[in-house]
């Protein structure tokens, strides 16, 4: 594993794979420090082998995504009925995003992602296996120039620089969460979409579904996903998006499955590590909390430090 180089090709630039071993992961991992990024991440996963027999969260993470410097890609995949679909995300998604990005570059970013799941959940409906789904959280940190700005000019004889901001774009389906420090605060920047949520739940009984048990169908707990081909028909693609500009008083942020946070409310996740300025120790510390207080479930977590100039 190597740092993304904004020189090789999107394919090349993956820091981490659903498919890199522990070792690689932790090797990576240790050697995340990329200045030139304004930002540092750390992840660890656990299968909590008490609780589950197999392991079926998939993650993927870049630097200098689609071969900008500072721009960046970050994403956690909850597998359900085998690893198959969370695999495939881990491996694809970004590849998904950049072509759309390529193919839709005057639209809203939030309008790109929402076509780039799309995409993804027609491309896992056409697959082999199509009981296999996943939750998933994504956030793409993307360089802007300052509104107002304008384009460089010329001061003394030399290229005034233009303004530039980071804004993050996340998008959910289900209930992998992405969550924002702001000033020591938890800001959630993403949507539960369970059967217990009851604007959820009435999306679902408008299409003609039921909930039972707070479960789709009385089947599936979470009312989004990609994936889950046999229940598409209440079952969406479709994300959550938000839109952050990053500022000064953004020191880090939390993706998680719900492997954290049944078990960590998100104002105690920021609590736990906001003093930790090592991301991949902070990641550790958050599910060695989530193994402590007996979660049941998987846990892939993944913390992103920012660097702010």
């Amino acid at each position: 594993m190597h740092m993304a180089d904004s020189a090789l090709t999107p394919a090349s630039q993956l820091q981490q794979s659903a498919t890199a071993s522990p070792e690689a992961r932790k090797a990576a991992a240790a050697a995340a420090a990329h200045p030139a990024s304004g930002f540092r991440i750390g992840f660890s996963e656990d299968c909590n082998k008490k609780r589950r027999r197999t392991m079926e969260d998939a993650h993927s993470y870049f630097y200098d995504f689609g071969g900008v410097c500072g721009q960046g890609f970050f994403a956690i995949f909850d597998g359900h009925a085998s690893k198959s679909a969370a695999e495939w995300c881990g491996n694809h998604l970004h590849e998904t995003l950049l072509k759309c990005l390529e193919q839709h570059p005057n639209k809203p970013i939030p309008e790109v992602l929402n076509l780039t799941y799309v995409e993804a959940d027609r491309k896992l409906n056409d697959k082999e296996g199509k009981s296999s789904g996943c939750t998933t959280v994504s956030c793409f940190l993307r360089i802007e120039k300052e509104e107002g700005a304008g384009d460089a000019g010329v001061t003394n004889g030399q290229a005034a620089a233009v303004k530039q901001k980071r804004v993050l774009y996340t998008a959910n389906v289900g209930d992998a969460r992405a969550v924002l420090c702001r000033n020591g605060q938890a800001v959630r920047l993403t949507y539960d979409h369970k059967g217990s949520d009851a604007q959820e739940a009435k999306r679902i009984m408008d299409l003609g579904g039921f909930v039972m048990n707070n479960r789709v169908n009385g089947v599936l707990a979470v009312t989004r996903s990609l994936g889950d081909s046999t229940m598409k028909e209440f079952v969406v693609g479709n994300p959550y998006t938000t839109e952050t500009v990053l500022v000064d008083s953004d020191p880090f942020l939390i993706l998680a499955c719900d492997g954290l946070w049944d078990v960590c409310d998100d104002q105690d996740a920021v609590d736990l590590i906001k003093d930790m300025e090592d991301p991949q120790l902070a990641s550790e510390k958050l599910l060695e909390h989530a193994l402590a207080n007996y979660s049941t479930d998987n846990l892939s977590i993944m913390v992103v430090r920012f660097h702010h100039r």
